[in-house]
């Protein structure tokens, strides 16, 4: 039997950092942080030099750069003796192609097309070119001219493809011409197979084929017979075909007793499909719902002041930009599928699917649970572009009488979102940018404690083991750098004022650039303002990507020198102009409510309904901004030291909430959840909660006006019996005044002594 999940430690397996044997030898400092769970990031062998594990090259094996099979066995029975387990990251939808001869499927289906054996196993468009895979990969079409014929390889730099048998004489243009593949420049916006939303390098697997699910899950099932892991968490499953059937077979593979999360992102109106056979979502929704109370709304008028009208259109825009420009290759094949389909053609019809995909507010609405959401797009796409009529009807009838239609159309339609929302809207978006997180809605401002206490009650009711969150390798900023940046929303004409100021002491190329990036530099510059080299590439480095992203006046693929070197001068005038000087008056100035508000979340986190994600090194405070800089390497040794002197406030309510789980794995996973009201005048800034009969957890917020009403008359109504704070070891009854109960602490966790 798997060992019942209470919590899980994220970890980033890297070979030159954190292979199997270095997991091994944290085993002590995670039993002893209470953690009953490693979760590891993808461990199947991936691209030679990978520091993430999800360009997957060969899913039939273990990674032997992280210690192969036998590392793995190693890690599975030390952690079995402490009484621990292991779950394991998977990616199911893609696998890395960018180097073809590091992935043996790949490999051979460039070498024998659709006679290899492995041409099934990839969603190739045979129609596109004559029934030769179109792989954009080249500077330009013109560098065909320079493919060298190296024995059976074709050679670019340091490019490799196969050639088929027989066909190796001549020019390398002349070869070419004769491979199962044609090379063209990446720039064309075409591509002969499904990739993972726009990444050429990443290819989509036809799961849907059982034949290939087995191929590719033949090591995953050898986990499960043997019983080295207890759990999965799937990677994007919204970008296969058909993920409900997906998840059906994993199950199977897995047993019923297997934990399964599922990389779902969730509208905050959308709820999991409950015929899914998983234990819930990788915590995306709960990282928005619990950071969320921590956002003072009254702001929200006078940030929007600074940051200027938002547009409401522009997610629609952006979506329909998605589709026609960036995955405009697979617009071309959905349209020419809808025309073969229905035998009707119209010439807006790409339009048309941009246009219906802009108003879909999922990441895909053929769950049985979202089946209301196309029609009404589909009626509001007609009623907004009248002449688009025609062309809906057309989409409409194709998506009636096709399956593989409805898979293409939501895959799209998932791309779409990623590529628009998460990231290109969330770094254009600066009214406050600790809102603009995946599978948060910059929208709503904030959590109110009504919809927190309804979120959390549902979650203990529908899905209780689902995973929480509040930091990942894919989130935009760590948890502590937002919880920082939200306190802006406590301080609104301070940070009006200020940055106003800063805008005239340094001028920025952009003032909508500049506002985005200095609620992150604020987020992560040092209380003591000393700048460190490190630190300062990190901003640039984040800097360059979050302008590239926003897309306005730079971009990945077409980037601006000249821009981009006007924002990195620009932030060497923030670093060392007169502007840093108040940057660090106004981050000393509000660490101790950004201190509170980070021990607050991280015990809501940690004893709130659902299973609890500690990302690496987040038990401690960090200032991790997007990938890669969030998956640096963690000095464990520090905080084992942490844990020895014990003078690390954020290690202490980590450790103490997650023994507590263990003590209590009941009160955790069965034992209910009941909101608390205190009483008085200041219990706007109380969250409270009860945990089955036997914890109690209380949290203050927005502190800084608690600051100055202090907590005067009010007081918090203790359920029946003794309680005593695992954080400072005092005893409570009865109805506790806030002022002595939170007297020590912003954060109190109470264990029911009297049985």
């Amino acid at each position: 039997m798997p060992r019942p999940v209470l919590s899980t430690y994220r970890l980033q397996m890297r070979a030159d950092c954190c292979t199997f044997d270095d997991a091994l030898h944290l085993l002590d400092y995670l039993d002893r942080l209470g953690v009953s769970h490693l979760y590891l990031s993808p461990i199947l062998t991936a691209a030679q030099g990978s520091t993430h594990g999800y360009d997957v090259t060969d899913p039939t094996t273990v990674s032997a750069a992280l210690g192969g099979p036998d590392g793995l066995r190693r890690l599975s029975e030390a952690a079995r003796s402490r009484g621990m387990g292991l779950i394991v990251d998977i990616v199911p939808n893609h696998v890395g192609v960018a180097h073809p001869e590091q992935n043996p499927w790949w490999w051979d289906l460039l070498r024998y097309g659709r006679a290899s054996a492995f041409a099934g196993y990839f969603d190739i468009d045979w129609d596109l070119d004559g029934g030769r895979i179109v792989l954009p990969v080249l500077g330009s079409d013109d560098d065909v001219n320079d493919l060298v014929v190296d024995g059976e390889l074709l050679r670019l730099g340091d490019l490799a493809f196969p050639i088929a048998p027989g066909t190796g004489t001549g020019t390398g243009r002349q070869v070419h011409e004769r491979q199962h593949y044609r090379l063209t420049g990446w720039r064309t916006g075409i591509c002969g197979y499904r990739r993972f939303f726009s990444i050429t390098s990443l290819a989509a697997l036809r799961q849907e084929d059982r034949a290939v699910f087995d191929a590719s899950h033949v090591e995953i099932k050898r986990w499960f017979d043997e019983g080295l892991v207890d759990g999965l968490r799937i990677d994007h499953p919204d970008g296969l075909s058909d993920p409900a059937g997906y998840l059906r077979w994993l199950r199977e593979l897995t047993g019923p007793d297997a934990w399964i999360v599922v990389e779902k992102i969730l509208a905050p109106d959308e709820a999991l499909d409950a015929s899914l056979p998983v234990d819930g979502t990788t915590g995306y929704d709960a990282l928005r719902e619990v950071g969320g109370l921590f956002i003072a709304p009254s702001a929200e008028a006078s940030l929007t002041a600074v940051s200027g009208p938002r547009d409401p259109e522009a997610e629609h825009r952006l979506k329909a930009a998605a589709v026609t420009d960036t995955l405009a290759g697979e617009l071309s094949r959905l349209c020419r599928v809808i025309t073969a389909v229905t035998a009707q053609s119209d010439p807006h019809l790409p339009a048309a699917v941009a246009a219906v995909i802009s108003r879909i507010g999922v990441y895909r609405s053929d769950y049985p649970a979202l089946d209301a959401i196309l029609p009404v797009a589909l009626q509001e796409t007609s009623c907004a572009t009248p002449e688009l009529t025609e062309a809906l009807s057309i989409i409409s009838m194709a998506l009636s009488l096709s399956p593989e239609l409805v898979a293409r159309f939501n895959q799209l339609c998932g791309a779409a979102t990623a590529k628009a929302v998460e990231d290109c809207l969330f770094y254009r978006d600066a009214r406050l940018v600790s809102l603009n997180e995946v599978g948060g809605a910059p929208d709503l401002f904030g959590v109110s404690t009504a919809e927190f206490h309804q979120r959390a009650t549902t979650r203990m009711r529908a899905w209780p083991t689902t995973m929480t969150t509040l930091s990942t390798h894919d989130t935009k900023r760590g948890e502590d750098v937002r919880t920082r940046i939200g306190l802006l929303s406590q301080v609104p004409a301070t940070w009006a004022d200020s940055v106003e100021r800063w805008m005239e002491l340094s001028t920025p190329p952009d003032r909508d650039s500049a506002l985005f990036l200095y609620q992150n530099i604020f987020g992560v510059w040092p209380v003591d303002g000393t700048i460190t080299g490190d630190l300062r590439s990190r901003l640039h480095s984040y800097a360059e990507k979050a302008v590239r992203e926003a897309a306005t006046r730079t971009s990945w693929h077409d980037p601006s020198t000249v821009f981009e070197n006007e924002v990195h001068a620009w932030l060497d005038r923030v670093i060392d102009g007169p502007v840093a000087a108040e940057l660090t008056a106004l981050v000393s100035q509000l660490e101790a409510h950004a201190h509170n508000d980070s021990l607050g979340q991280k015990l809501i986190q940690l004893t709130a309904p659902g299973i609890p994600d500690v990302y690496q090194g987040t038990e401690t405070t960090e200032d991790s901004l997007v990938d890669p800089d969030n998956r640096r390497p963690v000095d464990h040794a520090a905080l084992r030291d942490a844990m020895e002197h014990g003078d690390d406030d954020k290690l202490n309510v980590a450790r103490a909430a997650l023994g507590l789980r263990r003590a209590r794995p009941q009160t955790f996973l069965t034992g209910g959840y009941t909101p608390l009201a205190a009483t008085g005048s200041a219990a706007k800034h109380l969250v409270s909660y009860l945990r089955g009969q036997d914890v109690l957890v209380a949290v203050c917020r927005w502190t800084v006006e608690l600051a100055e009403t202090g907590w005067t008359d009010t007081a918090l109504p203790l359920p029946e019996g003794c309680w005593r704070d695992l954080l400072s070891g005092r005893l409570w009854s009865g109805l506790v005044p806030l002022t002595e109960l939170l007297a020590d602490s912003p954060v109190a966790l109470l264990e029911r002594t009297d049985g």
